[in-house]
């Protein structure tokens, strides 16, 4: 808790600043500093100084409590155009230039009132939220007045809150890190009492923290525990008899909860998705209460897991009609219990939970509940071939859980490890290119890329990572010498530079040119050795789409999916 010393510092901090600065200089210091204990040292000072009110936001902010878009952004540039007297085809070509629009609306405005900003981050994010639903004219009156009082940082700083863009450059578990030490509990403990149904404008962030009411709250799921990637089961496993092995699902993790008659869906971005599932309305009644499961929500018909394409149609819709309930039902695949009868499992060894889910699975007797079996392998060459036909049963790849393993929480090395397929790749020429955002905003970094189709080029993704910063650079200055034609921010450029795709699956779609989706497009390395003319071409990505592809329509863009 606060000790006096840091009561006294705050008492200072205050009459030196509001706590909007106080927040802002944060943001600063956090992007200015690499060391991770450093950062921790930031975010303790930072909460123990800060407004009341303000904590709670800032914690909803860091955690992924994202606010959403308060002002549309064509009525700031519009608006910015109008204060700063200057055209919008000039704002846009400093936007492009730039790159993010929250800085190149606080890079272009020099109005002033003369008065500083008053008013704390809670205050600000209020006044934002009344102000959502209120007239145009009154947002861009609220606008202009916290413009004008404020200096580059905070305009910039506001201006990723109105946008609905606020990022930050600092994981969740250093926040909870920082708090654990300054309320002196486990890591877990703080990131299960953090968890869950809260508002950042109606909680007490004091009285969050020290799990008051914590018990109340039925809907609170559990932090998810996270696997390690894995190269080698060799050099990681080294007693294979020690290890559960499962295939990798490749779905929407989540977890059910059913307590005192309520029932809870939620995913692992914390979202609580209760109600787009109705195919778990037969689990809800069945289930025993004081139950939470850990498990992979899948498209499934027949027992048999569908491609993550078609679970993605019915992703973000608000309704869902007879026809997608037919075509694309859901079921829950389990493969964890964290309650069991109102008390916590999770300290628990694995293969006693594993034991007891398989029970609850067996009793509820209904397809939307299957567990995750286990595999039976003897050593390293039986794992390895039963990797290698992962795609035959719908899944990513392996999991790999000690036998004795407690369920932990974030990502921890030594206990859970995945072992995913090999990507599928391909070898596709660079057609077009966009600079890209934030530090990238001077090079050319975002990239359409194409594959032959007879005489013609056909694109079929877009692709942003996978390069090293010198490669980039190389990239730029080409993209910028060998530029054809302009399209706004996009140029076209010569068809020369030849790159491996590598992805995770793909599906039909009627919406890309090429007919086909790919899933997690990278570069996965740039092949120099090779020139336009042998490139791959569209009939080998439908040869990939008939071999491991879904032949329903993805109606999700994921041609620019990250992973």
């Amino acid at each position: 808790m606060m000790t006096n010393e840091h009561a006294d510092h705050a008492v200072g901090m205050r009459k030196e600043s509001n706590g909007f600065k106080l927040f802002t200089a944060l943001l600063n210091d956090l992007s200015a500093t690499d060391g991770t204990q450093e950062k921790v040292c930031l975010l303790m000072e930072y909460f123990n100084n800060a407004p009341p009110d303000d904590k709670s936001w800032t914690l909803g902010l860091f955690t992924g409590r994202r606010l959403r878009r308060m002002v549309k952004t064509k009525l700031l540039a519009g608006w910015l155009s109008e204060w700063a007297n200057i055209p919008e085809w000039l704002f846009e070509e400093c936007y492009h230039q730039v790159g993010d629009l929250a800085e190149t609306l606080a890079l272009l405005d020099n109005s002033t009132s003369g008065t500083v900003m008053e008013g704390d981050l809670s205050d600000c994010l209020r006044t934002l939220r009344e102000i959502s639903e209120a007239e145009d004219v009154v947002k861009k009156e609220t606008i202009r007045r916290y413009w004008s009082s404020m200096s580059k940082d905070e305009k910039f700083v506001f201006n990723k809150l109105i946008t609905g863009g606020f990022r930050v450059g600092v994981s969740a578990q250093l926040v909870i890190q920082a708090l654990a030490k300054m309320f002196k509990e486990d890591k877990a403990v703080i990131a299960h009492r953090i968890s869950g149904q809260w508002e950042p404008g109606d909680t007490d962030f004091a009285v969050l923290l020290s799990g008051q009411g914590t018990n109340d709250d039925l809907s609170k799921p559990y932090p998810f525990f996270l696997a390690h990637p894995m190269e080698d089961p060799a050099e990681t496993c080294s007693d294979m008899a020690e290890w559960h092995a499962e295939w990798k699902w490749d779905g929407i993790r989540g977890q059910v909860i059913r307590r005192k008659g309520q029932w809870f869906v939620w995913s692992r971005g914390e979202e609580l998705i209760t109600e787009k599932f109705p195919e778990f309305e037969e689990m809800r009644k069945k289930l025993p209460d004081g139950i939470v499961i850990d498990g992979e929500i899948l498209a499934m018909k027949g027992g048999v897991p569908l491609p993550f394409s078609l679970l993605q149609t019915r992703i973000g819709r608000s309704k869902i009609s007879p026809k997608q309930l037919r075509e694309v039902p859901v079921a829950f695949m389990a493969f964890d219990l964290l309650e069991f009868n109102g008390e916590d499992w999770r300290g628990r060894p694995h293969a006693e939970r594993m034991a007891q889910l398989k029970a609850v699975v067996q009793d509820l007797g209904h397809p939307t509940l299957s567990i995750s079996e286990g595999l039976a392998f003897s050593g390293k060459d039986d794992l390895a071939a039963l990797r290698a036909r992962s795609r035959e049963h719908g899944s990513e790849g392996l999991m790999l859980k000690r036998k004795t393993s407690t369920y932990q929480v974030g990502r921890k090395r030594g206990d859970w490890w995945k072992w995913k397929t090999d990507p599928m790749t391909i070898d596709a020429v660079l057609t077009y290119a966009q600079k890209g955002h934030g530090k990238r905003s001077s090079l050319y970094t975002d990239y359409t890329f194409a594959l032959r189709d007879g005489d013609r080029l056909v694109v079929f993704a877009k692709a942003y990572s996978g390069l090293t910063d010198k490669e980039f650079a190389a990239v730029d200055a080409f993209v910028k010498k060998n530029a054809i034609e302009k399209f706004g921010p996009v140029r076209t450029v010569k068809p020369e530079l030849v790159f491996e795709i590598a992805f995770e699956g793909l599906s039909e779609s009627k919406r890309h040119r090429s007919g086909i989706a790919v899933r997690f497009p990278r570069m996965s390395r740039w092949r120099t050795d090779k020139n336009a003319s042998q490139i791959n071409t569209l009939d080998d990505l439908r040869e990939m789409l008939k071999q491991y592809g879904s032949q329903a329509d993805a109606s999700g863009d994921e041609i620019n999916e990250r992973e």
